[in-house]
């Protein structure tokens, strides 16, 4: 891995934090991901489950965790299973992790190679009454394919039939929400490279240049600083291009007079940064620019401060989409009898600004999180990302940070990045 080795003290205690949930008398299994074909002989780069890096900080495809708090012996109580490595994986590949390096990246001493899951697992099940196992309850997973968890998850429970099994989802969504401050630390880290790619944007960025010469400057910067680049597809789009929330072509050029937002974040030890920033392409904004850009600015802004503990999502949705009715009134973009006569279902506001204002953020970009109610708690990570989207005028703004919920209410961890007018003008012109 690029990253420096984290501390295991990150998994140790989220493993804790999960078995202080389990039934009694269980054994939970956590997997990882698959290498996936591309063609030929290919293969896409490898990127770990989240779950059981959360867990384990083990970033190894085919490994397996094993947690089982009440293990009649000590040494059972946690288990990796990792592949054994020999000298032509060494030569092909690299060196796999030995059993002492598996301990100090994850803090788990007990170590077995796969080759002796199927004898040790027999062992554990004849102790256990109960068995979690994870299965994709995300609610914006799509997995059109059997995974490797699936296909374990399937034979396990045909191997051992009459156990009683459970479900991990929910403890992981309750607990993954909440991060810790060393998971914090690794955020800000994230979002500090994210911030250094911008400022290098910032520097290049002008009339003529392309979407995708941007692109190229931030995975420069990112693989330079040990991320693994983005954290997600980047969104680089200039001028009517920006009006398309998912655009991933990046391949327009840039011209003067034209806005570009980039929205764009770095993975830093498989957790992510997620921002976006509108800059103009001249350097200077346009006077109907800046108010299209002040009044997403004054809706981000209020939205933040409204990101506090105690506050319930839903809720917290309908107050930010309050704050843009009143600045799309303001910006002539919506009259008073749009508003008498809107869906409530959908509002009018929605014509300009169609997406959701936050989301969880943690190891995954739309990380686990509870939706039904449950209220803001301290150590949650949020982005705030309003934005107003006019097509007829080629005009689209999003404004994103990442925010991490205090007790006295926030920290920005990507408060670096220039936002105000006056401090994206003054950087633009330094070049």
């Amino acid at each position: 891995m690029k990253y420096h080795r984290l501390n295991p003290e990150i998994f140790n205690k989220n493993r804790q934090r999960f078995t202080n949930l389990m039934e009694p008398n269980s054994l939970a299994l956590f997997h990882s991901n698959d290498i996936y074909p591309t063609s030929a002989d290919g293969t896409m780069p490898f990127k770990q489950a989240t779950d059981i890096f959360w867990l384990s900080g083990i970033d190894q495809e085919d490994s397996i965790l094993m947690v089982f708090p009440d293990a009649k012996r000590e040494e059972n109580k946690e288990i990796l299973f990792l592949t054994e490595t020999n000298d032509r994986i060494a030569v092909w590949e690299g060196a796999k992790l030995s059993k002492e390096d598996a301990f100090k990246v994850s803090g788990i001493r007990t170590v077995y190679w796969l080759s002796e899951f199927d004898r040790v697992i027999k062992e554990l099940m004849s102790q256990a009454k109960n068995v979690y196992l994870l299965t994709q309850e995300h609610l914006r997973r799509n997995t059109p394919v059997e995974t490797r968890e699936m296909r374990i998850n399937k034979n396990f429970k045909s191997s051992y039939p009459i156990h009683i099994y459970l479900r991990s989802a929910p403890i992981l969504n309750s607990l993954r929400a909440v991060k810790s401050d060393l998971e914090i630390d690794v955020m800000q880290t994230a979002a500090n490279i994210t911030a250094a790619g911008f400022n290098r944007v910032l520097n290049f960025l002008k009339p003529g240049c392309w979407e995708h010469e941007i692109e190229a400057e931030f995975i420069h910067e990112f693989v330079k600083s040990r991320s693994r680049g983005f954290a997600y597809s980047p969104i680089i789009g200039s001028g009517s291009n920006a009006c398309v929330l998912h655009y991933l072509e990046n391949n327009k050029q840039c011209i003067k007079g034209d806005l570009v937002l980039i929205d764009v974040g770095a993975e830093y030890a498989n957790y992510a940064c997620d921002v976006t920033r509108c800059f103009p392409v001249s350097g200077k904004f346009t006077d109907r620019q800046k108010e299209v850009y002040g009044a997403v600015l004054r809706v981000e802004k209020a939205s933040i401060g409204l990101l506090r503990p105690g506050v319930i999502l839903s809720e917290y949705h309908v107050q930010v989409g309050e704050l843009m009715t009143k600045e799309l009134l303001s910006l002539g973009l919506l009259s008073k009898n749009d508003i008498d006569n809107q869906d409530p279902l959908w509002p009018a506001y929605k014509k300009y600004f169609m997406h959701g204002t936050s989301h969880y953020l943690g190891l995954d970009v739309h990380d686990y999180g509870l939706w039904d109610g449950t209220p803001i708690a301290e150590g949650m990570v949020f982005t705030c990302e309003p934005g107003i989207y006019i097509p007829e005028e080629g005009i689209g703004i999003r404004i994103e940070d990442d925010i991490v919920i205090t007790a006295e209410g926030h920290i920005n961890l990507t408060k670096d990045i220039p936002k105000e007018i006056v401090d994206i003008e003054a950087a633009m012109a330094k070049i």
